[in-house]
């Protein structure tokens, strides 16, 4: 997604920490979930949060949100919205800057629209609320344009509609519209096409592209797809085990990954001209949060572990402008690798990239 990028960007999240708490009465420590996490996103870009079931992706975003899940506190680091630190927020300002400064799209819209009112009052409440609109037919004016902006038919008459008697795509729009009725600088999108087929996903996708064409909109997409990192994300940040191994620009990123964890993650994903490949497996299983060992976490499924790696967790460095790698022994970099050509990206680039235009 193109845009201009602001000098300072709208979310910078610094040395994220979030414990899980142990049971009352258990002598355990807090588990660490998140440990250490960093990243930025500015105005009219789009960062991918990519890594497997349970890395600690949905935590990080909902920290970010101040909505953390049951039992679990964030217990270090800053949250930086546009230089103002989210961490002093009192829970009241918090919830007076969610929907307006700040939307989050979840997997599944049925648990974001509430299933006993009309899609019209929810999203009627949110210019009430939000934008402090008093007039009821301002409100229902405005939610008109935002439901035939996100594409829903007829939708006039879908003001009175209950969640149930749309689709899951259709809901997904609503969730879109809702999110956007305040016009917010950031936007979490945490796996918000899970659900859906690949046309409506696409058009998911293309519809988020657009909005944020209009309004400058910074987002993090949360997704498992590295075809949709590929074509909608600027950056990608690759989450393991509660940190971030690798991250950087997308298309150097997927060029010439510099993480054995990135590269396993880009050689399992099926590739179209190549039909025949066999895909790479990553050996084992990631490790359970409060089960991790010293020093590297992928070290005991890590073709490249050495005795370096077991002892110590890798520092974080910049092998190159804008690229960041925790790893002991990074794949090299090339030349071509730091700013690959339109001619080396379509030959190196392991994913392809989709057409640019799908059925609406």
């Amino acid at each position: 997604m193109n845009g201009k990028t602001e000098a300072a960007p709208v979310l910078a999240v610094e040395g994220l920490i979030a414990e899980a708490a142990p049971p009352a009465g258990s002598p355990q420590a807090p588990v660490r979930l998140v440990d250490g996490v960093s990243f930025s996103v500015h105005a009219g870009r789009t960062l991918g949060l990519v890594g497997e079931s349970g890395s600690g992706k949905s935590v990080t975003c909902l920290s970010v949100l101040g909505l953390p899940p049951a039992r679990v506190r964030v217990a270090g680091g800053r949250i930086l919205l546009r230089g103002d630190d989210l961490r002093s927020k009192t829970p009241a300002e918090l919830q007076a800057l969610r929907g307006r400064e700040v939307g989050m799209i979840l997997q599944d819209p049925m648990t974001s629209l509430n299933p006993l009112l009309t899609i019209g009052r929810q999203i009627t409440e949110m210019f009430r609320y939000r934008a402090n609109i008093e007039s009821r037919t301002e409100c229902e004016a405005r939610a008109v344009d935002l439901l035939r902006r996100v594409r829903i038919p007829a939708p006039e008459s879908r003001l009175k509609s209950y969640p149930h008697q749309f689709s899951g795509g259709m809901r997904q729009r609503v969730a879109i519209a809702m999110n956007l009725a305040c016009n917010p600088g950031l936007l979490i999108a945490d796996e918000p096409t899970t659900a859906l087929d690949i046309t409506v996903r696409l058009q998911i996708l293309d519809l988020l592209r657009e909005m944020q064409a209009e309004r400058g909109t910074a987002i993090v997409l949360v997704t498992h797809d590295l075809h949709l990192v590929r074509r909608y994300c600027d950056n990608v940040a690759v989450m393991y085990a509660g940190r971030i191994v690798e991250q950087g620009p997308v298309e150097a990123v997927f060029a010439q990954p510099r993480h054995p964890y990135t590269s396993g993650l880009l050689g399992a994903v099926p590739r179209l001209r190549q039909p025949q490949r066999r895909l790479t497996v990553i050996p084992g299983q990631p490790p359970l949060p409060g089960s991790i060992a010293q020093g590297c976490r992928f070290a005991p499924r890590c073709p490249r572990a050495d005795a370096d790696c077991t002892a110590q967790y890798p520092a974080t460095v910049e092998p190159q402008p804008g690229r960041s790698v925790a790893c002991w022994h990074p794949e090299p970099a090339s030349a071509s690798a730091a700013a690959p050509s339109a001619a080396s990206r379509a030959a190196s680039v392991p994913l392809e990239r989709l057409p640019l235009t799908t059925a609406s």
